[in-house]
């Protein structure tokens, strides 16, 4: 931990006040260094404004976006919010309703950016300004199993409700379709667990140059 850091108690998350003479630059906060930061946040950004948090994180966010169709629980909305930003996803959209619980995000998403859209006709507009291949993540009859799939670079993960899925009206406009290969007795697995797997197959491919077989 950098010098200056004070390991918060041990009952508290974060990092106390700052020890010693305060930083200079811009992106610390007079605030967290005079009460400690206690936000959910990796090391390398203790202290610092969440204004300067974004506009740094926009320097490094991958290409990829992602897009939730008219989910129900809004825990899962949450938490694949929560997913997306650990991965570094450009954006996240929500097609359909536009209120839910941000509790899952954890407060992520007041570092990721998230749009709405009422219809998947207004999201299929705003992926053809954005220049993205539309990927539907399901597991329904012409799939073909993201292990030995390559996504594009540039693309939109779109996930759809636990049961019924992605909509036809969605799949149709698909580019192309994925699904995770199981292996038990289960149909699917949870929906913001599989949308943690997909971003974290993208990141394999392109930041480490995996390719599937």
């Amino acid at each position: 931990m950098p010098e200056g850091y004070e390991q918060a108690e041990q009952e508290l998350p974060g990092v106390g006040p700052w020890v010693g003479e305060w930083p200079t630059e811009p992106h610390f906060d007079p605030e967290l260094l005079a009460n400690g930061d206690r936000r959910n946040v990796i090391d390398r950004f203790r202290y610092w404004k969440m204004e300067a948090i974004v506009e740094e994180l926009d320097r490094e966010r991958q290409p990829f976006h992602v897009a939730i169709e008219n989910w129900q629980h809004d825990m899962n909305i949450g938490s694949i919010v929560r997913s997306a930003n650990a991965f570094g996803a450009q954006a996240v959209h929500i097609v359909g309703r536009r209120r839910w619980n941000k509790r899952g995000a954890m407060v992520t998403d007041r570092y990721q950016h998230v749009e709405h859209h009422e219809t998947v006709d207004d999201f299929l507009a705003r992926m053809r300004e954005l220049n993205l291949e539309v990927v539907a993540v399901d597991n329904v009859p012409g799939s073909v199993p993201i292990e030995t799939t390559a996504l594009p670079e540039k693309c939109v993960l779109v996930f759809g409700q636990e049961g019924p899925g992605v909509s036809a009206e969605m799949r149709d406009a698909s580019g192309l379709v994925v699904e995770i290969t199981q292996f038990g007795s289960t149909r699917s697995i949870n929906a913001a667990a599989a949308a943690a797997v997909v971003m974290h197959d993208w990141v394999l491919q392109h930041r480490y140059n995996w390719r599937p077989a």
